[in-house]
């Protein structure tokens, strides 16, 4: 639904404007950051300062430059996880810490000091077979494993913290001459972006300057990395450089550029290190713009000494250093111990939930199309899935079905009696999904915005007005979805009574929800607006389509009274997000390369939390060749969320326009969906109770077999199914690999003349 025909949105079809969007060269933080790590300044643990309260273990932790104390505080959660958070001791004011995610108060095991050397503190579990070996000098922790270090923080020395300051209108200017810990002559000053930061016609005012934050990880003989989704990228984590950082920062991007380390439309701030004989996790719970950097040093052996007959070697073990930059907050990180894959993942949802149970509907076929253009369109579309004999669950209705889009209204030209069309898909026990958006069109006869603007519900801006940006609707303001009153609001809209002509085959769809500004920097919102309790938005970005899925879904709750499931797909998303519903791959293109990319995109969503996932079948953008379209339903078949949506500007695409040949191929892709739909509803209740994902990627079933580390071009769909499907053009052989042998073993497929080659393999393992 998200095409750029607007003047708004300068977009060439060909590549995304990187002009629009910043990389890390251009982010102040990063900057800083990189420049003052550089002078190697180095803190200390306060030993003298550790006490032991009920639920955690504190010290404080001082840098030999600025003499400025930090509190650590160090906790075992159940299931082998540690907790670490690093703040201010004393901040001018609150620092955000992220709230919401966790499913609860983690319930936390009692650390027992024990005796350590001179100069350090070791901090053990009950059964003492996981222990924090904390260095004092300089700060470092060693994360021990039955007498093996697994994971060590600060170990390159990359802990930063910048402090609140004095508002920047009363500082004086000797207070402003004498930054503290970067260098802040008046030509750095504006090149640090200390106090305002500027991106083409945008100024970031910074009322208490600069507040990022920083920490490395390094993992001991771990060479392969995934997760920290959402990038166009391989499922394994590459080695990053100066300047090329994965970017956690929600966008709205059309037609995004695969094999990039850009931020897009989600960000979950996690990721999994995998070897032989152990799975670990890092959790970085911090909803303000985060950047990964990855650098992995394997094995060598070097010689010691040329002294002698015989020069000596030695192996020097394989490790990967992970460093987290976020913009603001504090240090909040969870450490997943495993050991096994499925340990981790359940270590996670402990934290931040299961993937929500879908009902039964959602994971059938999906139609989809900016837009279907009235009722009388919908019948047709409807009648061609019967007429054809094809399977399919749900309509969908894009913005065009709203009064000038206007949420929580139908077009009354177009749609002027939507429970009769909601009737007739009830008669054939389908569903409606329409869409409902953040922006709110500033209008004093639309009496939602009317509501929301009387009771104070919208986004600030500095001024302490409405913040006011454009989108689909024109100019618009922003529910503050932060803000518990909104959110119990929002939900109440979907009550029968209040949203005239919805219907309980009605579900919705959140798109935007970045939140998209058309004008904006970035086309998103400026970082100073102002969320409730008087956060700014730089401090929670991340989260802010998190709590738009989380109201939606809430509102279906209560309009059923708790009687059925929800569904609510959602374009922007955040850890915990598996919880609310669905996520989707966003504005894709319809080119064979997109159709690849969406594998290893989709296994990274699953194997950190968000099982229900989706990429829109025949690529969103542009107009499929008919093979494409077909291998596109055929691959589709075997994600999780399966939807064939397009923009406005293509040509009709419904499964019946391209011949009886191509017809059948598809309808045969999409009636295979619905042969597995009892084994799909299992997988997704295991999901829900046991946290195994859906869709999984191989060495998550075969962790002992070095071969299935780097694949990403098949997958498990649980533990039974092996999926390969065929992603290049004109294929009719595939040579798959087959797991779970002793040696490797690759099946060569032949399938029969035509499109209809080998998609999917059955294994009995």
């Amino acid at each position: 639904m998200e095409a750029a025909e607007k003047e708004e949105i300068s977009v060439k079809d060909e590549a995304v404007d990187k002009n629009i969007f910043r990389d890390c060269n251009r982010i102040a933080f990063y900057r800083r950051q990189k420049q003052w790590l550089s002078k190697k300044s180095t803190y200390q643990v306060l030993l003298d300062s550790v006490t032991t309260v009920e639920d955690s273990t504190r010290f404080q932790i001082i840098n030999e430059a600025s003499k400025v104390p930090l509190l650590a505080e160090i906790y075992g959660i159940e299931g082998n996880i540690f907790r670490l958070k690093i703040n201010e001791e004393s901040p001018l004011k609150p620092r955000y810490e992220v709230p919401d995610v966790l499913t609860s108060k983690p319930s936390t095991v009692r650390l027992i000091p024990c005796s350590g050397d001179t100069g350090s503190l070791i901090l053990a579990d009950e059964k003492g077979d996981l222990r924090c070996h904390i260095t004092a000098n300089p700060f470092k922790v060693d994360l021990v494993s039955e007498e093996e270090v697994v994971m060590s923080i600060n170990s390159l020395g990359q802990l930063y913290f910048e402090h609140l300051q004095i508002l920047h209108k009363q500082r004086t200017a000797k207070e402003n001459e004498e930054e503290a810990s970067v260098d802040t002559s008046q030509e750095n000053q504006e090149d640090l972006g200390l106090w305002e930061e500027k991106f083409g016609k945008f100024v970031d005012i910074k009322a208490n300057g600069p507040s990022s934050v920083g920490l490395d990880f390094s993992l001991h003989e771990f060479e392969h990395l995934y997760g920290i989704p959402q990038h166009a990228e391989s499922h394994r984590l590459k080695n990053t450089r100066d300047g090329d950082a994965y970017r956690l920062y929600n966008l709205d991007v059309y037609g995004y550029q695969i094999y990039d380390k850009m931020g897009i439309y989600g960000s979950v701030p996690y990721l999994l290190a995998h070897k032989l004989g152990r799975t670990i996790g890092i959790f970085w719970l911090n909803a303000s713009e985060t950047l990964v950097e990855i650098n992995t040093e394997p094995a060598v052996e070097y010689t010691l000494t040329q002294m002698g007959p015989v020069a000596a070697k030695r192996k020097v073990r394989s490790r990967t250093h992970v460093h987290w930059m976020s913009e603001s907050g504090i240090i909040d990180v969870f450490l997943l111990t495993g050991p096994t894959p499925s340990d981790v993942f359940r270590q996670y949802s402990h934290l931040t939930g299961t993937q929500a149970m879908p009902p039964l509907f959602s994971l059938g076929y999906h139609q989809c199309r900016w837009n279907y253009e009235d009722e009388q369109d919908v019948k047709a579309v409807d009648a061609g899935f019967d007429e054809h004999d094809i399977p399919y669950d749900a309509m969908w209705l894009d913005i065009e079905h709203t009064e000038g889009k206007r949420y929580f209204t139908w077009d009354q030209k177009r749609f002027p009696n939507p429970k009769k069309m909601q009737e007739l898909l009830r008669s054939k026990k389908r569903k409606l999904v329409v869409i409902s958006d953040p922006h709110i069109k500033i209008d004093p006869d639309y009496s939602v915005y009317v509501k929301a603007k009387d009771q104070g519900f919208f986004v600030r801006n500095q001024e302490g007005e409405d913040f006011e940006g454009v989108c689909w609707p024109g100019l618009s303001s922003y529910l503050d979805f932060t803000n518990p009153k909104v959110r119990g609001w929002y939900s109440s809209l979907f009550a029968f009574p209040v949203y005239q002509g919805s219907t309980d085959i009605l579900f919705l769809w959140n798109d935007m929800n970045e939140p998209s500004v058309f004008r904006g920097p970035e086309q998103t919102m400026q970082k100073n607006a102002i969320h409730h309790g008087n956060w700014e938005h730089r401090e929670l970005h991340n989260i802010y389509g998190f709590y738009h899925q989380m109201a939606t879904a809430e509102g279906l709750i209560q309009r059923s009274e708790g009687k059925e499931r929800p569904f609510v797909l959602t374009r922007s998303f955040f850890a915990g997000s598996q919880k609310y519903g669905a996520v989707w791959t966003g504005d894709n293109t319809a080119e064979w390369s997109y159709l690849k990319i969406s594998i290893p995109m989709l296994l990274t969503l699953s194997i950190t939390g968000i099982s229900f996932c989706g990429a829109d079948i025949g690529g969103f953008i542009g107009n499929p060749e008919t093979e494409l379209l077909v291998r596109w339903y055929q691959a589709g078949a075997y994600q999780p969320f399966f939807r064939g949506h397009a923009t406005m500007n293509t040509k009709r695409r419904e499964p019946w326009l391209f011949g009886e040949e191509y017809t059948r191929l598809i309808r045969e892709a999409i009636r295979e969906r619905y042969g597995l739909l009892p084994y799909w509803y299992s997988l997704f209740y295991h999901a829900h109770v046991a946290s195994q994902p859906v869709m999984r990627p191989l060495w998550v079933e075969f962790p002992n077999e070095l071969k299935t580390f780097d694949m990403e071009d098949e997958y498990m769909l649980g533990s039974a199914l092996l999926v390969h499907p065929v992603t290049e053009p004109k294929a009719t052989i595939v040579d798959v690999f087959l797991p779970g042998s002793n040696e490797d073993t690759y099946g060569h497929i032949e399938g029969p003349p035509g499109l209809s080659g080998i998609t999917s393999l059955s294994q009995d393992l």
